[in-house]
């Protein structure tokens, strides 16, 4: 099971399939990887927090969390129909990357490619949102978080092709460039995109903290980090709800 991202650290990416059994048609699906899955030790994940904002604003209608730790987009697709498409949802907010680009250096012999190729990460995605929109859902694409450096990230992930000195030596190699490309595939698609990894620097600085301030454990957000989530993608699907 070391295929799943830094699985070393417990249940971080233990999959959290069956967290909505029933079918609930007509809501907003929250569709990504462990970043979006609850998690003991997140008070209330962004999905949570949407909600309650949708609430607020007058809308009572289901938002189901459909993030199961270490999923890349591969696992993904064979888990649409099920997770998603069958609740016929109205819209579908997709979140995928960290796991696609991750480079597992500390297996043996290392691996030095991304877990799934950006080409087929961007079809993966293409698919997705042509899947969803099959059945009228609207669609929200959201960038990933920035990872930052632990001492247990250095020591699983902080060697070549890995920058281990650089702040941003975790995920500037290849998520970055997966993230740029999923925003040139928004564009390209007509697909609303929610930029969470730009966002990150001032939300920190905002609150008096750094990036890493945001981060339970150098990969996951904490509470702060997924208020911000929460803070961004309200305000499109208010707009798509209205």
């Amino acid at each position: 099971m070391r295929s799943i991202l830094i699985l070393s650290m417990a249940a971080a990416f233990t999959a959290t399939h069956g967290q909505e059994p029933d079918v609930k048609t007509g809501g907003i699906v929250m569709f990504g990887d462990s970043t979006t899955a609850p998690r003991a030790t997140i008070s209330k994940v962004y999905a949570a927090r949407v909600e309650e904002t949708l609430r607020g604003g007058g809308f009572s209608l289901p938002v189901l969390n459909a993030g199961v730790g270490g999923n890349t987009t591969r696992d993904a697709l064979d888990r649409l129909n099920q997770d998603v498409l069958r609740h016929r949802p109205r819209v579908v907010v997709i979140q995928f990357g960290i796991n696609d680009a991750a480079v597992d250096v500390w297996k043996k012999p290392p691996v030095t490619t991304p877990r799934v190729p950006l080409a087929e990460f961007l079809r993966n995605i293409r698919r997705m949102i042509s899947l969803a929109r099959e059945q009228d859902a609207r669609v929200i694409l959201m960038t990933t978080n920035p990872l930052r450096w632990t001492s247990r990230m250095r020591e699983l992930y902080g060697k070549p092709p890995y920058d281990p000195h650089a702040d941003d030596g975790f995920d500037a190699l290849h998520l970055a460039v997966y993230n740029d490309a999923l925003r040139a595939l928004a564009s390209e698609l007509k697909a609303p995109l929610v930029d969470v990894r730009a966002a990150y620097p001032a939300f920190a600085a905002g609150h008096g903290t750094t990036v890493d301030g945001l981060l339970l454990d150098g990969v996951h957000p904490n509470d702060l980090g997924h208020q911000l989530v929460a803070e961004l993608l309200a305000p499109p699907l208010l707009e798509m709800l209205r």
